[in-house]
């Protein structure tokens, strides 16, 4: 017996270049899921671009940068109006619960199909109040949310949301996806449960500064090589979605 394997693209919609790599990753290579920032300004571009295809599309809830598609109040924001990551502590469970509700509201209107799932930019659910309104919201919209580590995970099963039973990945000054660390990764998976391997595939942003540029081109190559297949193959591993949670 062997585990269902999430293999999830952060970022779908943070940057065209971003966008035009996961798309790449999910149709020719072996990336399952991605999941969608909505708010921001190449967001109805990239829906676009990603509709059509059936693929499976989660929410990649964005309280770190730009405006809010629910009315935030003003003092949980930046000076800009728009979210800020540092400030991401200052917002309350009930207007990450709203906000959770209306950025799959748009991601729905986008793309015309509802959320397989939703996850956080920056992982800033490890905020309690950001846990607790998310898990609110995933709740009433019976949605699995993505867990980091064994703490979360208990959070929101207890709350009665389903959850991820482990995750791997990070993103840093190197690229966390090569060749190697796939191997090594697929070589300690367990033997059942839900895992989701969190990538960052894409094309070095153009239009936006990250400090995960040139890395994504990195895990772009380790995602769409033949070895990735390979890989997955000689562990009897197809990969596949948060829908995962819809059969169970």
């Amino acid at each position: 017996m062997s585990c269902s394997l999430i293999i999830n693209a952060d970022d779908l919609g943070y940057e065209p270049e971003v966008t035009r790599g996961i798309l790449e990753a999910m149709l020719e290579g072996v990336v399952s899921s991605a999941t969608f920032m909505v708010n921001g300004p190449f967001s109805a571009e990239a829906a676009r671009l990603a509709s059509g295809h059936g693929l499976a599309l989660g929410l990649h809830l964005n309280l770190a940068r730009w405006a809010p598609v629910s009315a935030v109040p003003k003092a949980q924001l930046g000076a800009s109006g728009e979210f800020e990551e540092g400030r991401a502590g200052q917002l309350t469970a009930a207007a990450v619960e709203a906000e959770t509700h209306a950025q799959l509201e748009r991601l729905q209107l986008l793309v015309g199909t509802n959320a397989t799932h939703v996850d956080v930019h920056k992982h800033l659910h490890t905020h309690p109040a950001v846990l607790e309104g998310l898990t609110r919201a995933a709740k009433a919209h019976r949605l699995p949310v993505r867990s980091i580590d064994a703490a979360m995970r208990s959070s929101l099963l207890r709350a009665g949301v389903a959850t991820n039973d482990a995750f791997v990945g990070d993103a840093g000054a190197t690229a966390y996806w090569t060749l190697p660390q796939l191997e090594a990764s697929l070589a300690t998976l367990p033997s059942s449960g839900v895992v989701e391997l969190m990538c960052h595939p894409g094309y070095a942003p153009r239009l936006l500064h990250s400090g995960y540029a040139r890395q994504r081109e990195v895990e772009l190559a380790t995602f769409t090589s033949p070895t990735a297949r390979a890989l997955l193959e000689k562990k009897d591993l197809q990969p596949t979605s948060y829908r995962v949670f819809r059969s169970a």
